[in-house]
């Protein structure tokens, strides 16, 4: 989720672009969970959305990619933070997944017909299949569960 425009080149992205994607990537996060913490109960969850960008970048996503790694380190440091106040912090790292990112400049055209087949399962994903993560990182089943980047991946490793 969130703002990802593809570049050939570093030399193609503008200084505008960079702080567009942190913004909308990175900082409205902080923005939103800062707001949010005095109405979170103990109890509460957290559920962030990283990427496997964060561990694997793609050369043409250079300003998206460290976002992603950003998100996983915010959520990893929030954890540490939240946890003895009895606040899980978590976060959902899709692969290649089929949204509209993809199709309006998230993706170069020319390799939108192969998009996901790199991947051991050799297709993208659907946002459906990212939901049940999402509901067992809300659930109790994952009481004891924080800290964590699950990845939804088709197999491509974090």
């Amino acid at each position: 989720a969130g703002k990802q425009q593809a570049v050939d080149s570093i030399s193609d992205l503008t200084t505008e672009q960079l702080r567009k994607t942190f913004e909308v990537n990175v900082f409205s996060l902080y923005w939103i969970v800062k707001a949010a913490l005095p109405y979170l109960p103990e109890g509460a969850t957290i559920v962030t959305t990283s990427s496997v960008q964060a561990y694997q970048p793609s050369a043409n996503l250079v300003d998206y990619a460290p976002t992603k790694a950003a998100i996983s380190a915010f959520t990893q440091a929030l954890a540490q933070q939240l946890g003895p106040k009895g606040i899980r912090v978590n976060s959902v790292a899709p692969g290649p997944i089929w949204t509209a990112l993809e199709i309006s400049g998230g993706q170069p055209t020319k390799v939108i017909p192969n998009f996901g087949q790199q991947v051991p399962l050799k297709r993208a994903g659907q946002p459906a299949e990212l939901a049940p993560t999402y509901v067992f990182l809300t659930s109790d089943e994952s009481s004891y569960v924080t800290a964590q980047i699950y990845g939804v991946t088709g197999g491509m490793l974090i």
